[in-house]
């Protein structure tokens, strides 16, 4: 986070506002009339069309690594998130086992009985429940918690955190959210040297342990990587998928046809997640730091600037997606860049599919008459995009 993006704009101005309740009429507009801009607000040039966003994310004179740029003391070790080629390439092989398809596939009864749990109380209370609250949200909590070996009764303990950690993620954040997030990154980083060194004397079957065992037999992993590592794991391992289940339940409730279409034919159900995540994806923006001039979009960007590619828009570029602003769960091929591309293609992927799959399958299959049953809630946020609240009926 660049210091010139801490600072204290209010969080009603106009530009934040949209960004937040529905930004797809800016993307329009921008992929229209100015598809590449320098914004002054967010002292950032904005990326908006899909050929140009690829090249955002592609191309390694558009660094991920933004540490030189952050405050002092906000980095105590790069994550995957902010690093380039070596550091990236050495970090992600230590992790990317345990999220290949064929890993992840074997997690799959484990996930539907989790689902098949949460929707039973969920469905206890007369059919009346919040969808984010009562399955989008715990349902990957667990999950990841699961896998990397934190024990169930410390869940509750790091989601103010990692709330707190995701909404830091901004392009403009206050000082007194960062004050917050400085002390959220340090207390879920002592809680995790503690299991961390738990893992030391007692190893477990969880990643944890075997992230502990790499940093043991040399310098591959160093203690204060792996701490940031766990981290990254835990925060990215939730916060998008409860804001995939969110945002795509909301988009099927309010497109009552392809809902219908959906329970009709569930073997469309892999195509309909990609549609969702496309449509309204949980990540709408990410940034990089440009390391040499660049001609791009027909504007001319100079090193040391800071770029955002704007996701959400991408995926809603005619150029690119016939009918940008339908939702067609049929949609194929459909090359949408919601888990980005290039090195830094999101490594939980598959997991998140998977357990979009399995919530999304099963809420339709099991709530013939789901609807909306009062004002879905947006969460105070415009990076990481999703809903605090979704109140539904079955």
């Amino acid at each position: 986070m660049s210091k010139s993006m801490i600072r204290d704009v209010p969080r009603d101005h106009p530009l934040l506002v949209q960004f937040r309740e529905d930004p797809y009429p800016l993307y329009k507009y921008l992929l229209a009339a100015a598809p590449v801009q320098r914004n002054e607000l967010l002292e950032a040039w904005t990326v908006a069309r899909y050929a140009d966003v690829m090249t955002v994310l592609t191309d390694p004179r558009f660094s991920a690594d933004r540490t030189s740029i952050s405050p002092d003391g906000y980095e105590v070790a790069k994550s995957m998130l902010v690093s380039d080629p070596p550091d990236h390439t050495r970090l992600r092989t230590l992790v990317q086992k345990a999220f290949t398809p064929r890993m992840v596939d074997q997690l799959r009864p484990r996930i539907q009985g989790i689902v098949d749990d949460l929707l039973d109380r969920a469905l206890a209370n007369g059919g009346e429940f919040d969808l984010v609250e009562d399955l989008a949200y715990p349902l990957p909590v667990i999950v990841i918690a699961e896998l990397l070996g934190v024990p169930a009764e410390d869940r509750a303990t790091f989601h103010d955190w990692s709330a707190t950690l995701a909404a830091s993620l901004d392009p403009l954040v206050s000082s007194d959210l960062m004050d917050r997030a400085w002390t959220s990154r340090d207390a879920l980083h002592t809680y995790l040297r503690g299991i961390i060194a738990e893992r030391r004397r007692t190893p477990k079957s969880d990643l944890i342990s075997a992230l502990v065992a790499v940093e043991e037999r040399g310098d591959t992993l160093r203690e204060p990587e792996l701490v940031v590592m766990c981290t990254l794991l835990l925060i990215a391992g939730h916060e998008t998928t409860v804001n995939l289940i969110g945002n795509g339940m909301l988009a099927l409730l309010r497109h009552p046809d392809q809902l219908a279409r959906l329970r009709d034919e569930p073997q469309l159900l892999s195509t309909a997640v990609e549609e969702l995540l496309r449509f309204d994806p949980p990540v709408q923006m990410t940034g990089r730091l440009l390391l040499e001039d660049v001609q791009l979009g027909g504007q001319s960007i100079e090193a040391g600037e800071f770029v955002l590619p704007l996701l959400g828009a991408a995926n809603h570029d005619p150029a690119q997606f016939p009918e940008p602003d339908k939702l067609d769960i049929t949609r194929n091929p459909n090359p949408h860049v919601a888990f980005g591309r290039g090195i830094h293609f999101c490594l939980g992927a598959p997991l998140a599919r998977v357990e979009g799959q399995i919530a999304i399958g099963s809420l339709v299959k099991r709530c013939a008459n789901l609807r909306l049953n009062g004002d879905p809630k947006r969460r105070d946020q415009i990076t990481l995009r999703g809903l605090s609240s979704l109140p539904v009926a079955a």
